[in-house]
């Protein structure tokens, strides 16, 4: 059974970023190559096969504050839905299943993360 897979909010404003990080590196074929994949390949796979990704809910973090956060997060999720993430070449997508419908609710490129400290502590 094919699951209907849906975009949130939250999964389009992150494109939108995702979209504008490449702007500002001049790299905006890999935004649009990120679509094609994105509607070619994660979305068709993940609509048939939506366990594909480990789920997020079995990694224990190493803090306090991320355990208690996980145990906030495991409690709303209740036992009709499951929380994943799909690591998909440079993208780690956190996706949600519940019945027959597979929400996308954040993707992010791992080149995101800045190591600028000078721009973030100055």
């Amino acid at each position: 059974m094919a699951h209907t897979v849906r975009f949130t909010e939250n999964f389009a404003n992150n494109l939108d970023s995702i979209r504008d990080y490449f702007a500002v590196q001049e790299a905006e074929s890999l935004f649009e190559q990120l679509l094609d994949r994105l509607f070619e390949e994660f979305v068709p796979n993940l609509g048939r096969f939506p366990r594909m990704g480990r789920s997020f809910l079995d990694v224990e973090p190493n803090s306090d504050e991320g355990r208690a956060l996980l145990a906030r997060l495991r409690e709303r999720a209740g036992k009709e839905m499951e929380i994943r993430e799909y690591i998909a070449g440079d993208y780690l997508i956190l996706y949600a299943i519940r019945k027959s419908t597979v929400f996308l609710l954040a993707i992010r490129h791992h080149l995101q993360l800045s190591f600028d400290l000078k721009g973030h502590w100055l």
